[in-house]
């Protein structure tokens, strides 16, 4: 669920996420799409504003050095390693959050689907069940149509990502990593 307490201005776009911020979808976010969409536009606030993060982590990342607090190599890929691995995270916490309302959706068509069996001889509640098919599968079909637009915000994103930094290559020992930049750089 969204915060509370909404952050106003540049600092609702320039903050990092909150560390430890867990947040728990249970089944009425799935059949709430209001709700739904509002959840999905937040994981993809850090999509949306990856110019100004690559600018702000590389800023934080040249005051470390500046401090003597950084680690090796250069300011800019440090940087980039840092923003792609939360990049990562927040793919998968959404992708997670898709699939898990698509299973959600998918018990809920299938007990519709027992009850409409069930109820073969009153024609009011077949037509209310018939009713609450098609509303299941609409919303069934509106949430899986989030794995298309998080395909291609992806693709946005990786682009932008990789015009910043040039030449950067997930590292090879981090399989899940090479998975997201493999598929963001896959054309249709």
């Amino acid at each position: 669920m969204p915060p509370k307490s909404l952050v106003l201005g540049s600092l609702a776009i320039q903050a990092p996420p909150p560390t430890g911020h867990t947040v728990h979808v249970d089944a009425s976010v799935c059949h709430n799409i209001s709700l739904f969409k509002e959840l999905l536009n937040e994981y993809r606030r850090l999509d949306d504003a990856i110019p100004m993060r690559l600018n702000r982590t590389t800023a934080q990342f040249r005051d470390r050095d500046r401090l003597g607090t950084g680690s090796k190599g250069s300011v800019q890929d440090q940087a980039c390693t840092h923003l792609w691995k939360e990049l990562v995270e927040n793919w998968r916490k959404r992708t997670e959050i898709v699939t898990y309302c698509v299973n959600v959706l998918d018990r809920s068509l299938e007990e519709r689907r027992a009850a409409l069996g069930q109820s073969q001889g009153d024609p009011a509640t077949q037509r209310r069940i018939q009713g609450e098919l098609f509303s299941e599968e609409t919303k069934k079909n509106h949430i899986h149509n989030e794995l298309v637009v998080d395909t291609i915000v992806r693709k946005r994103t990786r682009a932008v990502f990789s015009a910043r930094c040039r030449g950067f290559q997930p590292p090879s020992s981090d399989a899940e990593a090479r998975k997201w930049w493999d598929a963001a750089s896959a054309r249709p």
